[in-house]
């Protein structure tokens, strides 16, 4: 798995009001850009796991992570 690079803010993807909709947890919410170095895939999820399992399959460099909590 790609090491992760720890920043002080990513965008949330999912709002807090989206919660009660999802209670078994599995929403995962992905937006893709296109910007000067390459294609910027940036994610949101309530469970952290599947979402890092997601973006290390589609990518080889470094995903950036929030130290929550």
């Amino acid at each position: 798995m790609a090491e992760p690079r720890y920043v002080q803010h990513l965008p949330d993807l999912i709002m807090p009001e989206e919660y009660a909709d999802h209670p078994d947890g599995r929403l995962v919410r992905l937006r893709i850009s296109v910007c000067p170095d390459g294609v910027d895939i940036v994610g949101d999820a309530f469970r952290p796991e599947a979402l890092e399992r997601l973006l290390a399959a589609i990518s080889e460099g470094p995903i950036d992570q929030m130290l929550c909590g």
